[in-house]
C-alpha cells in the first residue's frame, strides 16, 4: 500500500462531503483502490471506527481487508521508536498529551507508514507550535514520513465520480 488513513478522513467524508448515501461512489472507489494496493489503513483505524453504532462503524466492519495489522515486527519496533521520541518532546506539552496519543491509532499509523513508505493521509494539518496534544503532520516531520490530506489523494490518484449521462 502506498497511502495509510487516519481515521479522521473517513468520519470526515462520512459525516460532511462524501456521506455514505450521498456519495456512495466515493466508497467503492476507497475499496478498489484498496484491492489496487493503492491505500490502506490499520486496524487500530478500525477500532476506533466500530465503536461507534453508524453506518461507518458498519463499513468498517463489512470491509476488514482494508485495515492492516500492525503486529508484525517492523511495525512493532516502529511503534517503539515513535514513542521513544514523543517521549523527549513530551515535557513541552499539555499534561497528559504523551498519554492520550499513545493510546490511539496514531503512532500505529505513523509506525506503519515507516515500515511501508507510504504516506499518511490525514486532516491533520502542521503546527510545529502546538502544545495541547501531538499531531499526525509533526510527528510524521520527525520520521521523513509523507502525509497529505483526503483532497490532494483524490487529485494524485485522478479520482472521477462521475453521474451517467
Amino acid at each position: 500500500m502506498k497511502h495509510l488513513l487516519d481515521a479522521n478522513t473517513l468520519i470526515e467524508a462520512k459525516n460532511r462531503y462524501y456521506g455514505m448515501s450521498i456519495c456512495p461512489g466515493y466508497w467503492s472507489w476507497l475499496l478498489l483502490q484498496n484491492q489496487a494496493f493503492e491505500l490502506a489503513s490499520i486496524v487500530s483505524v478500525k477500532d476506533e471506527l466500530t465503536k461507534g453504532k453508524d453506518e461507518l462503524a458498519q463499513w468498517a466492519k463489512e470491509n476488514s481487508a482494508l485495515f492492516h495489522e500492525v503486529s508484525d515486527e517492523q511495525t512493532q519496533a516502529a511503534f517503539g521508536q515513535v514513542a521513544a521520541a514523543i517521549a523527549v518532546q513530551s515535557e513541552r506539552m499539555k499534561a497528559g498529551a504523551l498519554d492520550e496519543f499513545l493510546s490511539g491509532a496514531d503512532p500505529w499509523l505513523i509506525a506503519k507508514a515507516i515500515t511501508t513508505g507510504a504516506t499518511v493521509v490525514t486532516h491533520e494539518v502542521l503546527n510545529l507550535e502546538v502544545k495541547r496534544k501531538f499531531i499526525i503532520p509533526n510527528v510524521c516531520e520527525m520520521f521523513g514520513v509523507p502525509y497529505m490530506n483526503t483532497f490532494e489523494l483524490l487529485n494524485k490518484l485522478e479520482a472521477r465520480f462521475v453521474l451517467p449521462v
